[in-house]
């Protein structure tokens, strides 16, 4: 059977005794518009999720797996820089600077002449401590003659024997003066032996407060100088109580005194940030903590054959700590906010989050040792830290960890 059509003003009707729906060319018309939009909305779809799986729109981030690691870190602790010897000049006598021989900043060495002080009274005394030693040996002298002459006459009985005792004890005095008019020149002549004053020690001269002509003493406020011994130096730098009890703990089980021993030798960098050529090595620890500061003072020494340093000078101190397969993470990747110290970790999703983490104390501008927070296999964003929200997603760019760890040792 054929289908029968019937022509009515350019329109085809399908006759429905035929079991086939007649449309008007009409509904056709309408129809065509709306499939063309399921059509253009469909391809829109599928452009925007082809966009979206190509990560066109996601932006990318270096980030970098985490894997423990060794490397020696540096601890830096600002330090004060003293003389093995400070030692004060002060006159023993009283008097007037008569010369001054040396200059402000001059290197002396020990027995050089420093100081000569103007007291004529010292040379009085000398001379008068003289003149009493022979008064005594004249004394001394004529009680001797007197024993001899005593003497015969005792043992021919002329005499009694109290004569030949009274003279022997009486040659016993002038010899007691005798002796004692020794030591008051020996006195004199230290008291005249204090005008001139000498360097004790090898070292460098301080300040001058006092002028020729200047009348000065013992118990004078100001000392005529000081005697700085920088041969060997000491830096004198703090410790914080969180640091001491770091440093005291560890996993060798020792004691205080063999880690002290087992800190390897330490760098000064001097204050124009110059490393100073010879190192130094720590060697006592003060065993009280300063209440006013909270930090217990450290002492390394360092050899100064140059003279470079002097006492008074700033410095800092760095000493290098050995890590052993330990998380560390760059510190321009972190960030710091109410008192805890921030990275962005990325998850199994391409997500950013942004996870707290507990690190050690040491240098800025370094590295940090994590102790909490982070673990090997952990990937984080290697780049400086942006304002990531939890849930951001990210493109992943793997970057070597020797580039990023370059500054390790």
């Amino acid at each position: 059977m054929t289908d029968h059509k019937l022509m009515n003003n350019n329109k085809t009707i399908y006759n429905p005794i035929y079991g086939h729906t007649a449309f008007s060319m009409k509904c056709i018309l309408i129809l065509i518009p709306v499939v063309g939009l399921l059509v253009l909305t469909s391809c829109g779809n599928k452009n925007k999720q082809n966009n979206s799986s190509n990560g066109e729109t996601i932006p990318s981030y270096n980030i970098i797996t985490l894997q423990p690691r060794s490397a020696t870190l540096n601890n830096d602790y600002p330090a004060s820089i003293q003389g093995l010897q400070n030692i004060e000049i002060r006159p023993k006598v009283e008097g007037f600077v008569e010369k001054i021989f040396i200059d402000e900043g001059g290197i002396v060495k020990k027995g050089q002449l420093l100081f000569k002080i103007n007291a004529p009274q010292y040379e009085q005394e000398v001379r008068t401590a003289e003149a009493g030693i022979k008064t005594a040996e004249a004394d001394l002298n004529t009680a001797n003659l007197q024993v001899k002459q005593v003497r015969p006459l005792v043992e021919r009985d002329i005499i009694s024997h109290y004569e030949l005792e009274s003279a022997q004890n009486a040659l016993q005095s002038k010899q007691a003066a005798l002796a004692q008019a020794n030591a008051a020149l020996i006195n004199a002549k230290v008291n005249l032996s204090y005008t001139t004053i000498t360097s004790p020690v090898d070292g460098v001269i301080g300040s001058l407060p006092y002028k020729l002509g200047s009348l000065v003493n013992s118990t004078t406020a100001d000392p005529l100088t000081t005697v700085y011994n920088t041969a060997t130096v000491y830096a004198y730098f703090g410790m914080n109580e969180k640091q001491l009890l770091s440093f005291s703990r560890d996993s060798t089980n020792s004691s205080f005194h063999t880690k002290l021993n087992n800190i390897p030798e330490v760098t000064l960098i001097l204050s124009d940030g110059i490393v100073y050529e010879n190192k130094g090595k720590v060697e006592t620890v003060n065993g009280l903590i300063n209440t006013a500061t909270g930090s217990a003072n450290f002492r390394a020494q360092f050899i100064n054959p140059k003279g470079l340093l002097r006492s008074g000078s700033s410095a800092t101190v760095r000493i290098p700590a050995l890590v052993k397969d330990a998380i560390i993470v760059p510190q321009n990747i972190t960030y710091e906010l109410q008192d805890k110290r921030f990275v962005f970790l990325v998850n199994n999703k391409n997500q950013v989050e942004n996870v707290a983490i507990t690190v050690m104390d040491n240098t800025p501008g370094q590295f940090y040792i994590v102790t909490d927070g982070l673990k090997a296999g952990d990937r984080i964003v290697a780049e400086g830290a942006n304002n990531f929200k939890d849930g951001t997603e990210i493109k992943q760019v793997e970057v070597s960890a020797e580039s990023l760890y370059k500054g390790l040792k």
